[in-house]
Formats: structure tokens, sequence, C-alpha cells
């Protein structure tokens, strides 16, 4: 994973490359919606819980390379709950206090509207998705790092030739071990859980779009 977020500081370098390029800054504020997961290491032994919803925030810088197509550096956080029960033999139950911190490399393709204030978008994204718990117990981890994934639609709304309004609505998705491996773990409840299961967030907010070259 350090040779994955190494990359991606090099490239977000080589954007400076094109410094000739239209420029944007990007401003993001979505509402975030709730995730059930649960991993089953045998039928007296798994884990279940919720990444419950919230409001989440970022910001971006994008290189428009092509007309219609653009290079985006960005990063998104949420701080939110995940309530879990582990059950091996008991059942334990507690809340994880949670910080989810993306950092994503992203395409975006843009349709032109010619002569028109709209101008619609859509791409995917690659980068790192670090993992905080606040509040670990027992075997718990309090950090980690993995690979995800986006995909994203929407469209801008320009009022000037500068100032416009961004509206989307996107998807994330890291995978997330369930158990000692990761930052969800079972606390004093027991022997952690190895397997590992999938992460989805979906999205719907919008922001700012700034053209500042």
């Amino acid at each position: 994973m350090k040779k994955l977020l190494c990359t991606i500081a090099c490239i977000s370098i080589s954007l400076a490359v094109y410094a000739q390029k239209p420029v944007m800054l990007n401003g993001y504020g979505a509402y975030v919606f709730d995730d059930k997961f649960d991993t089953y290491y045998s039928s007296t032994d798994y884990l279940y819980g919720k990444i419950k919803g919230g409001f989440m925030w970022g910001a971006g810088i994008e290189v428009k390379v092509r007309e219609d197509y653009g290079v985006e550096l960005l990063y998104l956080r949420i701080d939110t709950e995940a309530p879990v029960e582990y059950y091996n033999i008991g059942t334990y139950e507690r809340t994880i206090d949670l910080g989810i911190n993306y950092i994503m490399l992203g395409g975006v393709r843009y349709f032109t509207i010619p002569e028109g204030k709209l101008e619609p978008y859509g791409g995917l994204m690659l980068g790192a998705a670090i993992f905080n718990n606040k509040n670990s117990q027992g075997s718990e981890t309090e950090s980690a790092t993995k690979f995800c994934w986006g995909a994203r639609l929407g469209t801008n709304i320009w009022f000037s030739e500068k100032v416009g309004l961004k509206l989307q609505a996107y998807l994330l998705s890291a995978v997330q071990g369930a158990g000692g491996g990761l930052y969800i773990g079972t606390g004093g409840g027991g022997a952690g859980v190895s397997t590992y299961s999938t992460l989805y967030q979906f999205g719907l907010g919008g922001g700012l779009v700034l053209r500042v070259r």
C-alpha cells in the first residue's frame, strides 16, 4: 500500500507539468448512505454490523489534459459510527468511532454541450482508503490502509467562466477486513475473524468548482 501512496504522490507531482493546461479546484460535500456488512468464519463464529451514513467532505485539484478529459487528485473524509456484533459462543457488541479517509486519482470524461452552461461528466477513480478506529479496544488495530476504487456521474453547472456548481452521485468501494486483521476487531470478545469483505459507500451531493486557469 505504501507503493500505491507513493505512486499517487508521483502522479500528483506530474500534474504540475500540465500547468499550462486548464486547472480547476473542486470542493465536495455529500451525504453517504448506510452500508451493512457481515463476515462468517464458521456457523458459530461471525461478525456483522453497519457503517452509518453521514456527511462526507473533501477537495480536489483537476487538470484538463484535453477539452473532454481531465485528471483529478482528490481527498474525501467521513467521520461516522459502526455498530458491530461479534458472535463466538457468546455475543459481544460495541460501537466503533470510525474515520475514513479516501485519497483518490480519477479520470473525468466530459460530455460538453456546445454553448451551454451544463457540462455532464463521468469517470472512475483508484486510490487508498485509510480507516481510523478512534476508540480501539483489545485486539483491534487503530489504523489500516486498503486499496479502493470509485465511480461517479454528475454535471458542472457554470454560472460564469470561472465559477460553477457541481452535482454528482458516486460509489466508493474498499476491501476491508472484519476481525482482528483490521479496524473492526473483537475487542474483549475473543479470537479475531481473519476473513475479508468489501465496503460500499454510495453518496449524493455537490460542491463548488473554480476554474483558476
